[in-house]
């Protein structure tokens, strides 16, 4: 297994959620294991607004302290770059969506070092709800982190409405993305609401931390 992971994905594809559920799903194996809140674009839906319940779970929550914790401000502690580096320790980190906010993995590439790179997809939002506006989407962030991203996460959702059929229909396009861009698609992501099973990737169950998704 790789000693990094980085979550990359648009504005609403649920990578925050992801992140969490990954970085908890390392600490079942792995003693020490720390999570990075690498998001500086979005105010909303960030790791440290359940930073102490994570703590209370048994990880390393890293973000900016004190007053800078609530600042929308480009802020990516030193520490950050202390967990990557630290060979103790698994570290996930959650990057900020769109170009700017993929800039992140630009900033910690060379501190990265065996790093495991997903790009995490959710259909149902406006611009990663089709074949070719995921591709575009793949293409931007990429060049932009100057990163090779390995995988592909099939989230398709839309918080607690979510359905089976959503999540069929995200492997559906997610399926052809793969082929197109000769990336895998690591798992899909099911809620833990959902009962269903018989999906055609690898099924990731997750718990929701956040109070809203979309």
């Amino acid at each position: 297994m790789a000693k990094n992971y980085a979550f990359i994905g648009l504005f609403g594809s649920g990578k925050t959620e992801v992140a969490i559920n990954w970085a908890l799903k390392l600490k079942e194996d792995y003693n020490k294991v720390a999570i990075i809140d690498g998001d500086i674009i979005s105010p909303y839906f960030r790791t440290r607004d359940v930073a102490e319940e994570l703590e209370q779970m048994g990880l390393v929550t890293v973000y900016p302290k004190g007053a800078l914790r609530n600042a929308d401000l480009p802020i990516i502690t030193g520490g950050a770059i202390g967990y990557l580096s630290n060979p103790e320790y698994k570290t996930v980190i959650d990057v900020g969506g769109e170009e700017n906010g993929v800039v992140v993995l630009g900033y910690v590439k060379p501190y990265l070092g065996d790093a495991e790179i997903s790009m995490v997809v959710n259909i149902a939002r406006p611009f990663s709800a089709t074949v070719d506006g995921i591709i575009k989407a793949y293409e931007q962030l990429r060049r932009i982190a100057r990163v090779k991203v390995d995988y592909l996460i099939n989230n398709a959702n839309l918080s607690y409405e979510t359905t089976p059929e959503l999540i069929l229909k995200g492997e559906e396009v997610l399926a052809k993305v793969s082929e197109i861009i000769e990336v895998p698609v690591k798992f899909t992501v099911v809620p833990e609401f959902i009962d269903y099973t018989d999906f055609k990737f690898a099924v990731f169950k997750i718990r929701r931390f956040m109070k809203m998704e979309i």
